[in-house]
């Protein structure tokens, strides 16, 4: 697993560890019960605090997607990619209730709704014909 930290990003280094080691977690790189590289080899490696890998592992174990076994190392937890889809499922879900709400307030009903929804899944569907054409 190769880590990219950028000092210009504006985002904090840890946050970008936490970031990365998520998405190689969710992508199938890193898979349950394969440890992370220790405290020490990764701040060197990257060459910040081993603080700072520590706060990033941390956030990581409270999450649930790693665990810590003492004298060991820190390993993906067997759920960790369970947890990962199930955090962003909850994501995809609160951003479309959003959504919803806006859509409502600008007096769609929910036919238009669901065919705007339909455009942008890739789906035959178009927008309802009495409101294609309107910007």
């Amino acid at each position: 697993m190769k880590l990219i930290i950028s000092s210009l990003s504006g985002q904090p280094i840890y946050r970008q560890i936490e970031d990365q080691i998520r998405s190689a977690i969710l992508t199938g790189d890193l898979k349950a019960g394969e440890g992370l590289p220790s405290l020490r080899h990764l701040s060197q490696e990257l060459r910040v605090s081993v603080l700072t890998v520590t706060r990033a592992y941390t956030e990581l174990a409270q999450e649930g997607l790693v665990e810590n076994i003492q004298g060991k190392g820190t390993f993906v937890a067997d759920s960790g990619d369970q947890v990962m889809r199930q955090h962003l499922e909850d994501r995809v879900q609160s951003l479309l209730g959003e959504a919803v709400d806006t859509a409502r307030r600008a007096g769609m009903d929910p036919d238009r709704i669901r065919g705007l929804l339909d455009i942008l899944l890739g789906g035959k569907g178009s927008a309802p014909a009495s409101e294609e054409g309107k910007e």
